[in-house]
């Protein structure tokens, strides 16, 4: 990615976390990156793109850091980037509606969610779909960084993260 699509990014996460998703303008985007309005829009059209891109960007980096630890630790690394991250607290605390329709994705994007933390966490998508709903709860409510390390350490044992699915060692059997 660019420095600037970069830095527009960086600006629109800190409008969305100072401003909300619905009180955020392109304006208030351009001025958080620093940069004209116009350099905004010769990269976005609408607050939409831009915030679609930021998730998608946000998706990228969140894999990223799972896919590099143990699953114990995954789950616990993204439980903190989830329940701390500034936009998701903001808009808990002042526009709920936003972050349910962020969190009520559809069947295709859940699907690339879920199949991005299977691949992450090395386990299948039945696991990983209890591990997503584990932390869009985390997303919702997010608690205590200690209480989460130590649900993530349950989680990722009660799903053999990390150990072959029973498909798999049926498949080594034969």
């Amino acid at each position: 990615m660019n420095p600037t699509r970069r830095g527009l990014l960086d600006g629109a996460a800190r409008a969305f976390a100072e401003n909300g998703l619905r009180r955020s303008t392109m304006q208030s985007v351009a001025a958080a990156a620093g940069v004209a309005k116009a350099t905004l829009y010769n990269h976005f059209r609408t607050k939409d793109e831009v915030a679609r891109e930021l998730l998608a960007v946000e998706l990228d980096r969140l894999s990223a850091l799972a896919a590099g630890l143990p699953p114990a630790g995954a789950l616990a690394a993204l439980s903190d980037e989830l329940g701390g991250h500034p936009v998701l607290r903001r808009l808990a605390a002042t526009e709920p509606e936003a972050l349910t329709g962020l969190l009520a994705v559809d069947a295709v994007a859940w699907a690339d969610l879920r199949d991005r933390l299977a691949a992450a966490l090395r386990i299948d998508a039945d696991r990983a779909e209890l591990a997503g709903r584990w932390l869009l709860g985390v997303v919702l409510q997010p608690g205590r960084s200690l209480d989460r390390h130590r649900q993530a350490a349950r989680l990722a044992g009660a799903l053999g993260a990390g150990e072959p699915s029973a498909q798999a060692r049926r498949s080594e059997r034969v």
